[in-house]
Parts: structure tokens; sequence; C-alpha cells
């Protein structure tokens, strides 16, 4: 009785498989298959919304699940701070440093970016000098990464992927600070 089955089930595959192979030529199965493969590689790099994912942390914490509520944009700890419009670095409030002033056993560097950022309190824009501190190993705290307006890295002036300690004797990064220099 199995013998009968599978010898069934053998015909039957048999005869599905020869249907199909008179019906699509081998051009079409490789290009379906080219599809799929080109479409699985093309499929990650397709925009997706990640606007979810502050209100999941703040489930996460507790929260409710309503909107999400706005970040401090005055809170020099957070990387949502007006400051850092252009910033990419730890941020030296969260490495024994300030603002404008770098962590004990640190220099600042001799070089930097700019940014301009708009402060909310008073809807000016400011120029803002971001400095890394040199000297240490990289602080490891509180890491942002914000690029509004960044020019590609042929104006390094404003681009803020680089290394500034390079022009200081000891080119170790540690962190940044973020100074204003003027209204813009």
């Amino acid at each position: 009785m199995l013998k009968r089955l599978l010898a069934w089930m053998d015909r039957l595959t048999q005869a599905r498989v020869r249907d199909v192979a008179h019906r699509h030529g081998r051009r079409s199965l490789l290009g379906k298959l080219g599809v799929a493969l080109v479409g699985g590689a093309v499929l990650p790099m397709l925009p997706f919304d990640r606007s979810g994912q502050f209100g999941s942390a703040q489930a996460a914490e507790g929260g409710h699940g309503g909107p999400a509520a706005k970040p401090d944009p005055n809170d020099p700890v957070k990387c949502e701070y007006w400051r850092y419009c252009a910033f990419d670095g730890f941020l030296c409030t969260c490495c024994g440093g300030s603002l404008t002033q770098c962590p004990p056993g640190t220099e600042a560097s001799k070089v930097s970016w700019v940014g301009t950022c708009m402060n909310p309190n008073d809807g000016r824009q400011y120029l803002v000098s971001y400095n890394d501190c040199c000297g240490k190993g990289a602080c490891g705290n509180c890491l942002c990464n914000n690029n509004e307006r960044e020019r590609p890295g042929y104006r390094l002036g404003v681009h803020n992927d680089i290394n500034w300690c390079m022009a200081n004797t000891n080119s170790m990064f540690h962190c940044t600070t973020s100074i204003i220099v003027g209204v813009a």
C-alpha cells in the first residue's frame, strides 16, 4: 500500500514538473531567480519609519502608550539639546567637563567644526563651534550624532566625522564641547 502511494506521488510530481518545464523556459527561471536575489539585496535599503522608537522606549520605562513626550531642547546632557544640531561625539557634560570646558587631563583641539543651530528659546540662529577634547581615550558616555546641515568631507569646517584632534600633540579623542561663537 505504501509503495503504491509513493509511486503515485512520484508520478504526480513528475507530471507537474514536466508541465511547468513545458510552459516556462530556463530563461524565465533565471530571470525570476535574479529578481529574487536583487530584490532580497535591495529590501534592507528601503526606507522605514523609526518614529515609534522613542515611544517604545518610553513605554518600556513605564510610560503610557500615548504620543511620546517631546525631548527637552534645554538639557545639556541630552542629544536633543539645541546646541548639538551638528554634534558628533561624546558629550563633555557627561565626561567630567562642561559645555565649554574640556575635562581635566584633556586639551581642546586646535581645529574644530562649526554648525548653525536655532535656539528655540529666542528663535535666533547661533554659530556653534564644536571642539574635540584630546589627550585621553574615548569617554564612552552620551554618544550623540546629529548631522543637521552637515556638508560632505571636502568642506572640512562643516564636517563632523573627522578626528579633529589630529592637529594636537596627543591625537586621542575623548569628548566634544559646544561653544557659542556668536549670532548667525
